[in-house]
């Protein structure tokens, strides 16, 4: 869990997580500066350092989707071939801005630029996209390797709240397409979740409320699968 807002704690998900006795890693970036939205140089050499500490849980929460870059320093520690399959409402694929800093809304092709051993990428929920997982895309990779990484900006209002325009899918379709990805024969090496509003970001009581139960429920059908 890297943790840049302080949200996981204020919406209560933090602490069923430990209610629950579930391990947590918590990286600490609150008082880190230059990483809202785009990650300077200094702070992804900090963030990076973290990220070498020990090893990485296969589940990893992101906070809001100003920080989704962090799926691109996340899934640069991959050493093997892989595919990303993101789930999102925006494709997060535009130029670098503001002298090539790294974004969340241009990791994706940061990551294609930097990253060597990933294979392809597959976007679901943005305009012009796919709005929903062929079996026929998951098929034709069976036995290799997938990030996957899902920002909750792909839900429609009743499921999450977030910071950024959202998409329509219920949380049933997100949960289906996650179902059929860990059935699919493909080896998920990790699943990365974004898309929180902390009250700094406007999110009321209400909205905390449903962004904790939405994440409680992808949690637990992400761990009983990827047994972490």
């Amino acid at each position: 869990m890297t943790d840049f807002s302080g949200v996981y704690e204020t919406e209560g998900f933090l602490p069923w997580l430990q209610e629950q006795e579930h391990s947590v890693v918590r990286l600490d970036f609150q008082e880190l500066e230059g990483c809202h939205c785009y990650c300077d140089e200094g702070a992804r050499q900090v963030i990076a350092g973290a990220l070498k500490q020990g090893p990485l849980p296969r589940l990893r929460y992101i906070d809001s989707g100003d920080y989704h870059y962090m799926s691109q320093l996340l899934a640069l520690e991959q050493t093997e071939p892989f595919h990303l399959l993101l789930v999102d409402h925006h494709p997060d694929n535009q130029d670098a801005a503001f002298g090539g800093l790294l974004s969340c809304g241009g990791w994706v092709k940061s990551l294609q630029q930097e990253q060597p051993l990933l294979r392809s990428v597959l976007s679901i929920g943005p305009e012009g996209c796919p709005s929903e997982l062929s079996e026929g895309w998951l098929e034709q990779r069976r036995g290799e390797r997938l990030y996957v990484s899902v920002d909750k900006d792909v839900l429609d209002g009743r499921w999450a709240r977030t910071d950024w325009s959202q998409g329509t899918h219920t949380l049933e379709q997100l949960t289906g397409m996650l179902e059929s990805v860990f059935t699919s024969g493909m080896e998920v090496v990790a699943v990365d979740i974004c898309g929180e509003k902390s009250p700094e970001q406007g999110a009321t009581g209400e909205d905390l409320r449903l962004n904790k139960e939405t994440n409680i429920e992808l949690y637990k059908l992400i761990v009983k699968h990827l047994n972490v």
